[in-house]
This record gives structure tokens, C-alpha cells and sequence, in this order.
């Protein structure tokens, strides 16, 4: 799961050398919290305008960790 985050958010960025995906325990819900960090210039990139684009990539994760039984979380530090 964390690669196809990092490639999602690879194609997103320009500092490809700043991305960090970082994986925390599944919490009392059960849900793996993925938290993706870039470069302060990249931020508005990888949000998009009106949240649109970090709207997508979580639909986009949920929907593969749905596929292999799993919960999962996306958070934008």
C-alpha cells in the first residue's frame, strides 16, 4: 500500500526526493493510518484545489485496502 501511494503521489510532485509515507498500527477501529509528508512547495499539489486531488487518493487507497480485507486511513502532514 505504501508504494502505490508513493507512486501516486510521485506523478503529483516536483521535490520527488521529499516524499515519506509512513505507516502507523491499525487503531481502535482497525484502520492502518498511512500519514504522506512532501516539500511545503509541493503541499498545494498533492491537496489540490478544494481538497479535490487528496479526496481522490484516499478514495483510491481505500478502495485497495478494501480489495484485500483491510482498512485504511490517508493523512496530508
Amino acid at each position: 500500500m505504501e508504494h502505490l501511494i508513493t507512486e501516486i503521489v510521485r506523478g503529483l510532485v516536483d521535490d520527488k526526493e521529499n516524499i515519506k509515507v509512513t505507516k502507523d498500527g491499525p487503531g481502535d477501529e482497525g484502520a492502518v493510518v498511512y500519514h504522506i509528508s512532501v516539500a511545503p512547495d509541493d503541499m498545494g499539489r498533492v491537496i489540490g484545489k478544494q481538497g479535490r486531488i487528496a479526496k481522490a487518493i484516499r478514495t483510491v487507497v481505500r478502495s485497495a485496502a478494501n480489495r484485500t480485507g483491510e482498512k485504511a486511513v490517508v493523512e496530508i502532514d
